[in-house]
């Protein structure tokens, strides 16, 4: 911990940067892939400081003042931390974008922010927002990482630059503009699972001190590795995998892809990994899935570590007996647990979830097998953290607790209020919203439900997202949705039900598990298919019953429907943080769900 830079010290993130490029020059900050050369590529501390000072000085030329907005569309790499800290040394407000974010989408945000300047990837993405122009009236300079292809500055327009040409060979040293913790460093874009995105305003203050606080449930040093694959422009990754990282002096690797991250995970072998739920999701599922191509022995030896290793778990943590079985732990862990934690890189000490629930099932598994995962749960508009578990007190069905400085408590709908130095200044733009979310004295309205048990907080549902049926019944659906896709014949599930007199489900089928249950029930359906045979409905029906036992008997689903297609960014069904947009989905599918209550 003594190499940890205290907030008072960094007073605002470029500050932070600064002291640790003071205080380790020549370690290694980042590791990236080299497309031309096909190989890894290690950045010092001072050599992106050297880096951050070039653009500066490309930035001042641009006219830029104290407050103006830039904002950038990138995937994950050097030039993201390089383009962040030369804007917040200047004083200039980031604004980062979604790189699979639809153009309408990040039109808006460009024009509601006021960005002046917009760092994309390459001309590719430019290509879609070219035709919004009109619509972003004070972007006056595009600039592309990466150099055109086949195409002339005359052809993409003269607001648009290569990094190569705007960039000057040599510059001075890093400018630090006179700015306080408390002003504005950031506007980061809700992904709006209804309606228009709102921007978060999050000052040097907000983010300091979340990432200083996580630092003390989580131990970091420097010679931890993190493997980056989440977006920055997501506020967990951008927090806790790229702020807490430069605090703590530990390397960040930035991930090719997702489709790669298997391989990358083998070959960077991370000491720590961060990810949505989804990504832990296809582990699992990956992991099962060969499982059934193996004999039985085999399963059942993988089932009896997981097991055993949960067990372990639960003894060390003080909350189950020491057990004759746990002796039998170094051999399956040679059988079992050491080889599938090879394929995650073999050196993970622990793996953070943040974004969603995490399924008690996904978890407990790698948990048995000797990865603790540890759940927080945070919104952007508290930078993110809000509470975290630890490792010496993990709960996995819970979120843990309050991280140091930050207070919780419930309002009289249940709902989990926040305080603490981490809660946003406001929504941008939008004095209603804030007046809405934000109470005079701090107070956080996180609109999703909770319960309190001692420090230990459990999110119980998302308050507007609370179904309630004609029968006056209240059901969150988040839950019931996360307990079918247990199993692993469903790819997606949407509950609907809102002022029915029962549930009803929209699903998306996994193809392989579908064309498996097609053929055993002689079937002829392939996905994408409205369900109209009742026995095919009655089928998925008696699944989703198994997965649904432990729920009310009103939460009793009667009727179901296969979507047409998967829910994506894409189509506009997902945010690009990949939660579900109820209202889209429902909409888009109005006709099949009126059928489902015909006569009702």
């Amino acid at each position: 911990m003594e190499n940890i830079i205290p907030t008072e010290v960094a007073k605002t993130l470029d500050g932070l940067f600064s002291e640790r490029v003071r205080r380790s020059p020549q370690m290694v900050a980042y590791r990236s892939y080299d497309q031309v050369a096909g190989n890894w590529h290690d950045h010092t501390w001072e050599q992106v400081d050297r880096e951050v000072a070039r653009w500066q000085t490309a930035l001042t030329k641009e006219g830029l003042v104290t407050g103006d907005r830039v904002a950038i569309m990138s995937r994950n790499c050097p030039e993201w931390v390089i383009f962040d800290q030369a804007a917040l040394g200047l004083g200039l407000v980031v604004v980062p974008l979604y790189t699979d974010d639809r153009a309408e989408n990040a039109a808006y945000i460009l024009d509601d922010s006021g960005a002046r300047l917009l760092l994309l990837e390459d001309q590719k993405q430019w290509q879609p927002l070219k035709e919004l122009r009109s619509q972003m009236g004070n972007l006056f300079r595009i600039i592309t990482i990466n150099p055109f292809e086949n195409l002339t500055k005359d052809a993409v327009g003269a607001d648009l630059s290569t990094l190569r040409d705007w960039l000057p060979k040599e510059a001075g040293e890093v400018q630090h503009a006179n700015h306080e913790p408390n002003d504005l460093a950031t506007i980061m874009y809700t992904s709006g699972t209804s309606g228009r995105p709102k921007g978060v305003m999050l000052s040097h203050h907000n983010l300091l001190t979340n990432a200083n606080s996580c630092l003390q449930i989580v131990s970091v040093s420097q010679d931890d590795l993190f493997l980056s694959f989440l977006p920055l422009s997501h506020a967990f990754e951008r927090t806790v995998g790229y702020y807490l990282p430069v605090m703590a002096g530990a390397t960040v690797a930035y991930a090719r892809s997702i489709q790669q991250l298997q391989e990358d995970l083998v070959t960077i072998r991370p000491s720590i990994l961060m990810s949505v739920p989804r990504i832990y999701d296809r582990v699992y599922a990956a992991i099962h899935a060969k499982l059934e191509k193996k004999s039985a022995l085999s399963r059942l030896i993988f089932n009896y570590a997981v097991e055993v290793g949960y067990s372990r778990f639960e003894f060390q943590q003080q909350r189950g007996p020491k057990k004759i079985s746990h002796l039998l732990w170094p051999l399956l862990n040679l059988l079992v647990a050491k080889e599938v934690m090879g394929k995650l890189g073999g050196r993970l000490r622990l793996a953070m979830g943040g974004g969603a629930p995490l399924s008690i099932e996904v978890s407990r598994m790698f948990i048995g097998l000797g990865l603790p995962i540890l759940q927080g749960y945070g919104m952007t508009e508290c930078s993110p953290v809000a509470c975290v578990n630890s490792l010496d007190n993990n709960v996995p069905s819970s979120v843990g607790r309050v991280i140091p400085g930050v207070t919780a408590k419930l309002d009289e709908n249940n709902t989990l209020l926040i305080h603490g130095p981490n809660v946003m200044l406001g929504y941008w733009n939008n004095p209603e919203a804030t007046a809405a979310t934000l109470a005079p004295d701090g107070w956080l309205n996180s609109g999703d439900m909770a319960r309190i048990d001692g420090e230990i907080i459990t999110i119980t549902g998302r308050l507007k997202e609370i179904i309630v049926m004609s029968t006056g019944e209240k059901i969150p659906p988040a839950d019931m949705e996360a307990a079918i896709l247990r199993d692993r014949l469903f790819e997606q599930v949407m509950l609907i039900g809102e002022g029915c007199p029962y549930l009803s489900v929209l699903v998306v089928m996994n193809p392989h598990y579908w064309g498996k249950i097609s053929r055993q029930h002689n079937l002829d359906l392939k996905v994408g298919r409205s369900v109209h045979n009742k026995k095919i409905e009655k089928i998925i029906l008696e699944r989703i019953t198994v997965q649904i036992r432990e729920f009310p008997g009103y939460a009793k689903i009667r009727r179901v429907a296969l979507a047409l297609e998967p829910w994506t960014v894409e189509n506009g069904m997902l945010t690009p943080t990949l939660k579900l947009k109820r209202i889209k989905v429902l909409n888009h599918y109005q006709a099949t769900v009126n059928k489902l209550y015909e006569g009702h």
